[in-house]
């Protein structure tokens, strides 16, 4: 990292009123137009509580997908790594959808004290994303609730997690933990491990690491919040290193709109004519999913192409966090 960039890391217990409110709002601003990322520090969810996820997590990961892993790497011949690799990522992955219906009782081997954690840590986030949403209304100048409601649709929101482990990798070299890319949906919020770094995000063309920080919660904005803030906060283009010691731990958190939600840039932030499409984001979403590591402009543009031509729909299909 370049010794004069300094990463956005925001206190939320600073939001209690006075000149300390109106210092970090600006600085959660600074952060949506020109990082489209921030970490938050006494965020409200209880430390025990992420203690215990962090604990479970790894103790899962050990005992039921670590040799998945390893059978994952011979079946694809990746266990030697003798050429660099640019089609897959090193890291082990599981699913939960919170909403609009959960399937955290339909997960294999998750203990009765996981499933329990993980559904109180799921809302606490929801709870926490819905709030940032308000923060960013405030700042952006748009009535409260506004983004909660497009996000909303008809069906309500889209909200589910990501368990990653990126284990140790012998040539980090060779391969990525994820490639490089932005997020299709709305906001992000990343448990991440504090002892083991690699997140690193893509700022004026450098690379720059997020900081691993006990107990915080790093934000990013995805491609949805771009459109309808006319551009003017950002999706940025992120990537996971391999390390070859230690097993790295992600849980990041997708609040996305419904599937049925119409997204478009909010008209009091468009003063001409918008250079962002409208689209339902469901209709982004099979879109991505066949262009997900390339760059957002394209999508952007195929979006605005399909909205002008009568009957055009990607066909395939993602998850939509």
């Amino acid at each position: 990292m370049e010794k004069n960039i300094k990463f956005p890391v925001i206190d939320l217990s600073k939001l209690n009123g006075g000149e300390e409110r109106d210092q970090t709002m600006a600085l959660i601003d600074d952060a949506c137009q020109n990082w489209g990322f921030f970490e938050l520090l006494n965020h409200g969810i209880p430390y025990d509580l992420m203690d215990n996820i962090e604990r479970m997590t790894k103790e899962h990961y050990k005992k039921f997908m670590e040799q998945k892993f390893k059978e994952m790497l011979r079946s694809k011949g990746l266990d030697t790594l003798e050429t660099e690799v640019e089609d897959i990522d090193w890291e082990s992955t599981f699913f939960l959808h919170h909403l609009p219906q959960t399937n955290l009782y339909d997960i294999p081997n998750m203990s009765d004290e996981y499933r329990t954690a993980m559904k109180e840590f799921g809302k606490r986030l929801e709870n926490l994303a819905e709030e940032l949403l308000d923060l960013l209304c405030e700042n952006l100048g748009l009535e409260k609730g506004y983004l909660k409601k497009v996000f909303h649709g008809t069906k309500g929101p889209t909200f589910g997690t990501k368990v990653s482990n990126y284990p140790p990798c012998p040539k980090p070299e060779m391969i990525k933990g994820l490639r490089a890319h932005t997020d299709a949906g709305g906001l992000i919020l990343l448990f991440q491990d504090d002892k083991v770094s690699g997140l690193q995000l893509l700022k004026d063309g450098v690379w720059v690491d997020v900081p691993p920080l006990k107990h915080s919660i790093v934000i990013n904005l995805g491609d949805q919040l771009e459109v309808i803030t006319n551009g003017k906060y950002k999706s940025i283009m992120h990537r996971v290193l391999t390390q070859k010691e230690g097993n790295r731990m992600s849980i990041a958190s997708f609040y996305n709109p419904g599937s049925d939600a119409e997204i478009s840039p909010a008209q009091t932030l468009v003063e001409k004519e918008s250079e962002y499409p409208s689209f339902v984001f469901d209709d982004y979403m099979k879109l991505y999913a066949g262009v997900k590591f390339q760059p957002k402009e394209p999508r952007f543009e195929a979006m605005k192409n399909a909205a002008a031509t009568t009957g055009v729909n990607p066909v395939a299909t993602v998850e939509t966090f």
